[in-house]
């Protein structure tokens, strides 16, 4: 079945830290189903399949058409995950190379500090084997592959037990001969072996780069493949016969098949959907530039989205240490493949907040997780967490979450607040409000990565606030940024979830040309976007896309003479003789944006070529809800602290369920809904649109 076939149900489920999330769309109905269950940290598939089987409860398996998937599995066994043992990999490259992938940029993360240790390597010395060969620049053969070093090589692989191999030639990325050459050897002898051709995954000429993609992929591909397989044998003994899609970084969706192949793609991908959810959500309320604000049990993230589209990277730390919501350079294994552009911090609802030896209060990095959670959770936490601080300040059911499934114990997490004030000398309340006002600052400063740094006026964008925890803390940072507007979506908490189903198919592609633009061959820019075309329709088609839903999206990366780094700017479309020159004056603007500084008299450079090939898929459409009074009645009142007027308020509590559209409410006020709870400040509004939207307007 391709991705637009007749069907039912469309299911996405995405795996976070602490919650697995599944959302399934009715396509006959427009109604969506959420399901949240905790996270099996060491079996993650398990979660997956026990929200399905709480979905299929009562349903025909055969009605479910597809299934979307966000994972972290890539990223968790880079970090070292115990149960997530690294594959044994090898590594072939030109002699004299051997050690790049170790030395790297010789750049040391934390410059001052001189005990930093750089993650350790994913192939050893002694299985980077070197053989003899040479291209030059251009793609000339200086030294012709020697085949008794390659087979050499490949006997003392296939001796040691290696479980999968990456192949990385100097200057590959503009003659890929030896690479192919080497290839084809290492497969006829080591046939059941995965192997990674640099020239495959990554085109870049920057050869630490392409050979650390290569080498990240080869280490994942043992890891992936096994996770798809039991994921797609889960999914059979459930009667789910349907395609299943995995989200790549680039916030577009794969078929399993191909991710299995090329899991580099997949490295970062759970973040990736709340941002494709935040663009698909701003598209549909007529909201062009929106940032994303992603609060859920582990960690808060930042996206932006201008014009609908997201912001992207080129290249990537994975496994990296993040500093401030800054991801150190040289920390981690850089990854050349398109990125979602995320700022992310350790700010989640099982954050855990303690007091240092000089008697100062931290926040973060450590996670409560899944188990045993936060300490109102009752499953064995101690610590004072941001969610429990929020249970103590009465922005929390005290109750129970999840719609009453989950029960909360405020006097734990009260207790959780005395044992930490006490060490710092405050009182449990200041002590909890004291954690939120730390909490929202570290947030606070990943949201000015994400548009200040990168030269957008925050003031100018919508809020989209979700995950479990995101709308509780909007309101304190918007103010800070002085942004006027929030969007909370319907399932605030299942959004990235949702994201899934707004997703299209994506294919990243990219060829490398290196010259000043003045001298470009617009023939030979021509005949290689034509060859990346050909290549792209032809994934698309192996994953069932029609040819009238797919869309070429050709850019360029394109630098200043001398520069080191480039710009990604859209070839425009139009005649053939003019597209470079206006490619040449977007990307002047664009480094005006982001530099306050760019020169039209400057050379410009040329360096890659790349595509996007898209495969449409249907989009959900947001079922309308039945209109409401203009002022609901809240469904009771309690005693919350708020920041300004820096006291307890009497507020009023709506159940969102009960909300109809049209529904107009003045802040403070808290409206609680199964997944989520919003915190509505002092002089917001409240108003929820027709498809039950909640807009939060500041000083309406």
């Amino acid at each position: 079945m391709g991705v637009g076939g007749s069907y039912v149900y469309r299911v996405s489920v995405d795996v976070g830290g602490t919650f697995t999330d599944l959302v399934a769309m009715d396509e006959e109905t427009g109604r969506v189903i959420n399901i949240k269950v905790p996270t099996e940290p060491k079996s993650p598939e398990g979660g997956v399949l026990l929200a399905l089987r709480r979905f299929l409860d009562g349903r025909d398996p055969s009605s479910v058409g597809m299934v979307g998937h966000a994972t972290t599995i890539a990223t968790n066994a880079l970090f070292g995950q115990i149960d997530l043992e690294l594959p044994r990999t090898a590594f072939v490259t030109t002699a004299g190379f051997r050690d790049v992938v170790e030395i790297g940029r010789q750049r040391r993360a934390e410059v001052y500090n001189l005990f930093f240790l750089r993650p350790p390597m994913l192939v050893g010395r002694r299985d980077r084997h070197v053989v003899r060969e040479r291209m030059d620049h251009e793609g000339n053969v200086l030294t012709p592959l020697n085949m008794e070093d390659l087979r050499g090589a490949v006997e003392k692989i296939r001796g040691d037990g290696v479980e999968s191999v990456a192949i990385g030639f100097l200057n590959s990325y503009v003659n890929p001969a030896h690479e192919e050459q080497a290839y084809k050897v290492l497969r006829e002898t080591l046939p059941d072996t995965p192997i990674t051709v640099s020239s495959r995954v990554s085109s870049g000429y920057r050869e630490y780069e392409r050979f650390s993609t290569a080498v990240v992929n080869a280490t994942l591909i043992p890891i992936i493949r096994t996770y798809v397989s039991r994921l797609a044998s889960g999914l059979k003994g459930l009667g789910v016969a349907s395609p299943l899609y995995v989200m790549q970084s680039n916030g577009g969706m794969a078929a399993s098949e191909v991710v299995s192949e090329k899991p580099v793609t997949i490295v970062e991908s759970g973040p990736a959907s709340g941002v494709i959810a935040s663009a698909w959500l701003g598209g549909l309320l007529g909201r062009d530039e929106v940032i994303s604000f992603d609060m859920g049990g582990t960690t808060a993230k930042a996206g932006m989205v201008r014009g609908m589209v997201p912001e992207v990277i080129q290249e990537y730390e994975v496994a990296g240490k993040v500093h401030m919501g800054r991801l150190l350079k040289g920390s981690g294994y850089p990854v050349n493949f398109p990125f979602i552009d995320l700022a992310e911090c350790s700010a989640g609802g099982g954050t855990i907040a303690w007091a240092d030896g000089a008697g100062g209060l931290n926040v973060g990095p450590v996670s409560a997780g899944a188990e045993p959670g936060p300490a109102c959770y009752g499953r064995g936490g101690g610590d004072l967490t941001i969610t429990d601080a929020n249970l103590v300040l009465g922005r929390l059911n005290p109750g129970s979450l999840l719609g009453g499934e989950m029960e909360v114990k405020p006097e734990l997490a009260g207790k959780a607040a005395k044992r930490l004030g006490e060490k710092l000398g405050m009182e449990p309340k200041m002590t909890a409000a004291s954690v939120v006002r730390i909490a929202d600052s570290i947030m606070s400063q990943i949201l000015r990565i994400v548009s200040v740094e990168r030269g957008y006026d925050p003031r100018r964008f919508t809020l989209v606030a979700f995950g479990g925890a995101g709308p509780m803390h909007a309101c304190s940072l918007a103010e800070g940024l002085e942004i006027d507007e929030i969007v909370v979506p319907p399932s605030p908490g299942m959004f990235s979830a949702l994201g899934l189903l707004t997703a299209d198919l994506f294919h990243d592609l990219s060829r490398a040309l290196i010259t000043r633009v003045e001298r470009a061959d617009t023939g030979e820019v021509e005949a290689l976007f034509e060859e990346m075309e050909a290549e792209g329709r032809e994934i698309l088609s192996s994953e069932g896309v029609a040819p009238g839903e797919m869309r070429l999206r050709r850019q360029m990366d394109l630098r200043y003479y001398g520069q080191s780094y480039e710009i990604t700017v859209d070839y425009p479309e139009g005649s053939l003789e003019g597209r470079i020159q206006r490619a040449v004056k977007a990307f002047h603007g664009r480094h005006g944006e982001i530099y306050s500084y760019s020169d039209e008299g400057e050379p410009v450079e040329l360096v890659n070529l790349r595509l996007r090939a898209v495969g449409l898929i249907r989009k959900p459409e947001l079922r309308e809800i039945p209109q409401g009074s203009g002022q609901p009645s809240p469904a009771g009142v309690r005693s919350v602290y708020f920041e300004n007027p820096d006291t307890w308020v009497e507020t009023p509590i709506y159940d969102r369920g009960d909300l109809g559209a049209g529904s107009v409410f003045q802040g403070p006020a808290i409206v609680e809904q199964y997944d989520s709870t919003t915190v509505v400040y002092p002089g917001w509004k409240g108003e929820l649109d027709r498809f039950g939207v909640l807009t939060l307007r500041r000083g309406a």
